[in-house]
């Protein structure tokens, strides 16, 4: 006996859903005046949300094509009037990374603040690992995290106490 309501199964509720453009133009309901893109983003967006709430409730199948009108007409309506967000310009270093080693110390190209170090500093105040802040200005892999100067300093007192020697004692 057939109550006339369906629990789609996700499988089944994609296949349903991945039909939402051409139900929404079929009927009318793609605004023509926006971007593709943007269509096809509020379009992808209601397909999300329909199958997530098909997936979760019990919805008769009839009532589908007015669930996916309704989610769709209240994302058009939000991106009315509203401009796509712009591409962030690139950002522009504090100063030339060329210049940005010295001898005694290391420029921040985020703030131009010098440094001897500058891991810990860019992991607290801009939550930056080394790896982020390359990708962020172009920097290549070996692009120091310390000045050069306390390097050498640290490397020679390493040195002193007998640091990177290999002698080990057996047990």
């Amino acid at each position: 006996m057939s109550t006339g309501r369906a629990h789609l199964a996700p499988a089944r509720t994609m296949t349903t859903i991945t039909g939402v453009g051409y139900l929404m133009a079929s009927q009318g309901g793609v605004n023509t005046d926006t971007t593709i893109e943007n269509d096809v983003d509020i379009l992808g967006l209601s397909a999300e949300i329909v199958a997530a709430y098909v997936g979760q409730n019990t919805v008769a199948q009839a009532a589908i094509p007015d669930l996916i009108r309704t989610v769709h007409g209240a994302l058009a309506t939000l991106n009315d009037g509203v401009e796509a967000p712009r591409p962030a310009e690139k950002a522009k270093p504090a100063v030339p990374v060329s210049r940005s080693v010295q001898h005694d110390y290391i420029v921040c190209l985020e703030d131009g603040k010098r440094l001897k170090m500058l891991k810990r500093y860019l992991r607290s105040h801009y939550d930056m690992s080394p790896e982020d802040y390359r990708r962020k200005w172009g920097l290549p892999p070996e692009y120091p995290m310390v000045a050069p100067a306390y390097a050498a300093r640290r490397s020679d007192f390493a040195k002193q106490i007998g640091l990177g020697k290999g002698v080990r004692r057996g047990s």
